[in-house]
């Protein structure tokens, strides 16, 4: 009998069994050695030797609740300041450590509610930003509704508030029908009234295969300022290496409210999250009391874990490692775009990026087909050819997020094998092709 309760990025397959992990590889139990290509969770591979230690060595700290101070908390805050914020001291005001990036986005809108007065909150389509209240609310992903798929049957859950949808960017890296690039266009005919409802926008950098340039950043930014809504620019993704910079929204002029930070904080070792707040929502909460807190935020040793990532970010020079892999991946994904029809677009940046097959229009997928998606097939085929890519169990996007860590020829073995798994992806589309004819 199956004990544990699991989930799957993979849409319709089964996970595969991981026994441990070296560097950029998952080792799994039936002997094999994988690449891990698809992990936002894992910006340091695994069992990073640095990191390691840090752990042993605060496995014997006290167990502190967010109510009491800890010193190594202090140092936390005091490390992002001056690797991951450096530079940006004019605006970030303090920041406050949480468990998951699900939930700093939840604290994040909840405050920004609280700040405004306002009930409606307001993201971009097909956006991510967790499963946990507001944060869900906010995720437009039909298939993460957080209730339960079933063929016949599909039960969500209510909303607890109501939310306003804008346009996303549409700048790509490889569109089927030009052949090559596109430039992004800005689509912003509603978002003033949107925005003058809502408490805050909130912004991700990644989801749904959407990668936001400046000037996209920007004009939301400037909208939300003049009808008085609060901007979080949402970096649980993004933030601390994945964009090759400290965060995705230095791509842009303006500045958010609000910034919440999530999976990689840790360097993947620990789960933690962080909400910044900039000096102007500071001052707007002075004389109060933020009646908002967690037994386990902030805990020792995921304070350890944030300290010695930062550490290792700025000593082994990630962010530069990263910037310099982004146009070999933008080229070689390209040309790869170009050999398979079944290929709809490619958009990325840094060492995130995302490959979207030709098929059904993600609107309408609820989860609620016992069949394997045609992208989890493509996927299931590069584990076998020693890789693992992403779903995010969507029917037709593929997406690549390997460690911060990974070598040039081991990225170029990551994107051979895609290369060679996306034959499965041709063969169905060749043939939807022929029975339209």
């Amino acid at each position: 009998m199956q004990r544990l309760l699991r989930t799957g990025l993979n849409a319709g397959t089964a996970a595969p069994r991981v026994v441990g992990g070296q560097g950029v590889h998952f080792h799994l139990d039936d002997g094999r050695r994988v690449l891990d290509g698809s992990n936002t969770g894992g910006p340091l591979g695994h069992a990073h030797p640095r990191m390691a230690q840090a752990l042993r060595d605060a496995a014997g700290l006290p167990m502190v609740s967010e109510g009491w101070s800890w010193t190594g908390r202090d140092q936390a805050a005091e490390d992002l300041f001056e690797i991951g914020l450096a530079g940006e001291e004019s605006w970030a005001g303090a920041v406050r450590f949480c468990l998951s990036g699900s939930e700093a986005n939840d604290i994040a809108l909840s405050l920004s509610q609280a700040l405004t007065g306002r009930h409606a909150i307001a993201t971009r389509e097909r956006a991510y930003h967790g499963l946990v209240g507001l944060a869900r609310d906010a995720t437009v992903q039909p298939h993460w509704h957080g209730g339960l798929a079933a063929e016949h049957r599909t039960r969500l859950p209510f909303p607890g508030a109501p939310v306003h949808v804008l346009p996303p960017p549409d700048g790509l890296t490889y569109d089927s029908a030009t052949g090559g690039a596109r430039p992004s266009s800005l689509h912003f005919d509603n978002a003033p009234a949107m925005l003058a409802q809502s408490a805050a926008v909130i912004l991700d950098y990644t989801q749904g295969g959407f990668y936001h340039d400046g000037a996209y950043q920007d004009a939301v930014a400037a909208i939300a300022r003049d009808q008085g809504a609060l901007w979080i620019a949402d970096e649980v993704v993004t933030g601390l290496g994945r964009a090759g910079r400290p965060f995705a929204f230095q791509g842009g002029a303006s500045r958010p409210d609000i910034v919440t930070l999530g999976k990689g904080l840790g360097g993947g070792s620990m789960a933690v999250a962080a909400v910044i707040l900039s000096h102007d929502v500071l001052r707007e909460m002075q004389g109060s009391a933020w009646q908002n807190y967690g037994t386990l935020r902030g805990h020792p040793l995921t304070m350890a874990a944030v300290s010695a990532y930062l550490g290792i970010l700025r000593e082994e020079a990630l962010l530069d490692r990263v910037a310099a892999l982004e146009p070999f991946y933008a080229q070689r994904l390209t040309e790869i775009a170009r050999r398979h029809p079944s290929v709809c677009r490619v958009a990325g940046q840094g060492l995130h990026w995302t490959i979207e097959l030709h098929g059904p229009d993600w609107r309408h997928w609820l989860a609620d087909t016992p069949d394997a998606p045609i992208a989890s097939r493509v996927a299931g085929h590069a584990l076998g050819l020693g890789a693992v890519i992403g779903t995010s169990g969507e029917q037709t996007s593929l997406f690549l997020a390997p460690p911060l860590v990974i070598s040039r020829d081991e990225s170029e073995t990551l994107l051979a094998i895609l290369d060679e798994s996306l034959a499965i992806a041709d063969r169905e589309h060749n043939a939807m092709m022929e029975m339209r004819a």
